[in-house]
């Protein structure tokens, strides 16, 4: 059977005298065959510039004028047929994420939670070629009417739906991506300070530990700055203590085992400190072998998240300190290492994946020797004497 011939893209406009009022219509057919009759809204009869809405036959040209060359482009919404749903569209991508953008099992979940929780319910039953930009407008004008979202949570839905869109435009050849011009919200930068421990805080914790394990896992988050999910996940192999180093080349989070958060493998410094209490620990009867973890749970195996973060919270109120996550034992480190080394070792050892994010250390840690290299910066080269004078009430003026 011969393929159909295309037709050309053709139109015309008409106005209708209804009871209400008069209304502009467009009428056109598309290369395939198909005819599309359009209302376009009521006719204006009044002088001067029309009002919002209304249509002369002038403006109503003009905008079937429009509609025939994106046909003719292959930008008009609903020309191509892909006959996927959003909910295809949305499997598709995340089984894309998973398998070939090798995805880490914690993103995929969180993808997962926003395609389920926010985009399903609405646009999961319509046709992709259904979803307009003014479609995902109006669905955008109720997102959070449930329950309050912050911009940041808004920002992260966007982000899943256009990458859903844009995927779309490649597998199912939707012709143009209809959730590109959808305006994010704006999100705010934390100005909020750090709030960190003290090295006597550190130690003071430390010593209000459980047992040896918790006290060393405390000191290893203080002065290595790794993640939580980086200690349960380290191994005696990937400790030095002749190479004054850990390696960092896992993370176990929510069940699940991954590469660091920055994706990357990474060395930090062994402080003496860590290199004892480690030391100590290798010392036990069990679970000492190269591939063996360091700091174990039962039978050897992963450490309770939960359960070690409840024993943190013990050894604070033991030790009377500030109620302050774990997580700020990783930026107790930080600040404290900003102090003496380069923005760019700490940025590495950190696993930072954008220096913007170690910046906020060094902003937080003033160095008291700047206001010296400061002053050296302003003497006059020939005489060694300050450029600027000092101020006095008796100089002349």
């Amino acid at each position: 059977m011969a393929p159909p011939v295309p037709r050309s893209i053709s139109g015309h406009v008409f106005r209708v005298e209804r009871r209400k009022g008069p209304v502009w219509y467009a009428k056109y057919r598309l290369d395939d065959g198909r005819q599309v009759q359009k209302s376009l809204g009521p006719a204006w009869t009044e002088r001067g510039r029309p009002a919002a809405g209304y249509f002369t036959k002038r403006t109503a040209e003009a905008w079937l004028r429009d509609t025939l060359d994106a046909a003719r482009r292959g930008t008009l919404p609903g020309l191509v047929r892909t006959g996927v749903t959003f909910a295809d569209a949305a499997e598709d991508y995340l089984a894309w994420l998973e398998f070939e953008r090798d995805r880490k099992p914690s993103t995929l979940r969180g993808y997962r939670t926003i395609v389920r929780g926010h985009l399903l319910r609405e646009l999961g039953p319509l046709r992709l070629e259904d979803i307009t930009p003014d479609v995902l407008e109006d669905w955008k004008s109720r997102l959070g009417a449930d329950r309050p979202l912050s911009n940041a949570s808004k920002i992260r839905i966007l982000t899943v739906l256009c990458g859903i869109c844009k995927r779309a435009t490649r597998v199912h050849k939707l012709p143009v991506n209809p959730a590109a011009t959808l305006e994010k919200p704006i999100q705010r930068r934390r100005t909020a300070s750090l709030d960190v421990f003290s090295p006597a805080e550190v130690m003071a914790l430390v010593r209000a530990a459980d047992d040896e394990q918790d006290a060393a896992i405390f000191l290893t988050a203080a002065f290595t700055g790794l993640r939580r999910g980086e200690l349960v996940a380290l191994r005696w192999r990937d400790v030095s203590f002749a190479g004054q180093y850990i390696r960092v080349t896992a993370s176990y989070t929510e069940r699940e085992l991954s590469t660091p958060k920055s994706g990357k493998v990474r060395s930090v410094p062994l402080a003496p400190e860590i290199a004892q209490a480690l030391a100590r620990l290798s010392q036990r009867e069990h679970w000492t072998a190269e591939d063996d973890l360091v700091f174990v749970g039962l039978g050897g195996g992963y450490l309770d998240a939960s359960a070690l973060f409840r024993r943190y919270k013990l050894a604070l109120q033991r030790a009377g300190l500030r109620n302050l996550r774990f997580h700020d034992l990783r930026h107790t480190f930080g600040t404290r290492a900003i102090t003496k080394a380069s923005i760019l070792q700490v940025k590495e050892w950190m696993g930072h994946a954008d220096v913007q994010t170690t910046m906020q250390y060094l902003h937080y840690s003033p160095r008291p020797q700047d206001a010296a290299l400061l002053a050296e910066a302003f003497r006059d080269d020939a005489g060694g004497t300050a450029v600027l004078a000092p101020l006095g009430l008796d100089e002349p003026r």
